[in-house]
């Protein structure tokens, strides 16, 4: 399978990919944490046939369904009940600037104030990763702070 990843300066990330039987449907993660869910027309691939907003727990409901694991949830959770506090998921992917670099060298606390807790890797959480923990393509990002934090640190995985 081929995923298609575009920068949306300002707005986040889009991932598209055409499934098996030749669907196109994408997700854009929007900076703010926000994920919608897109399907394509076969006949045209830029036209959008429908565009599903979902909560934060929605995008989390649908990731559990589709496998991914559960421990994401449960820091979600646990920070659910801080006033101002939220834990996020961010992929880092083969565009990523971080990809095959350490923790250390995103700066991540000292740049964006948010704390990196766990890092996901081939469906296993690996909790408190040290600083020179290098990431990889797939890896998926659990970190925990205010919303400007984790905004932030995801621009920063992102784009640099």
């Amino acid at each position: 399978m081929e995923l298609e990843r575009t920068a949306l300066p300002g707005m986040g990330v889009s991932y598209t990919f055409a499934t098996a039987e030749g669907q196109r449907v994408g997700v854009v993660a929007h900076l703010s944490g926000r994920r919608d869910l897109i399907s394509y027309d076969s006949e045209d691939r830029e036209r959008v046939l429908h565009t599903a907003v979902l909560t934060d727990t929605e995008a989390r409901t649908v990731a559990q369904l589709l496998g991914l694991p559960v421990f994401v949830d449960q820091v979600a959770e646990l920070a659910g009940g801080l006033d101002g506090v939220e834990a996020v998921r961010i992929p880092i992917t083969a565009g990523s600037p971080y990809w095959g670099r350490s923790i250390a060298d995103t700066r991540a606390r000292s740049r964006t104030g948010a704390s990196i807790v766990a890092v996901i890797r081939d469906g296993t959480a690996i909790p408190s990763p040290t600083p020179d923990f290098e990431f990889r393509s797939g890896d998926a990002v659990v970190a925990v702070g205010d919303d400007a934090a984790t905004g932030a640190l995801r621009e920063v995985l992102i784009n640099g």
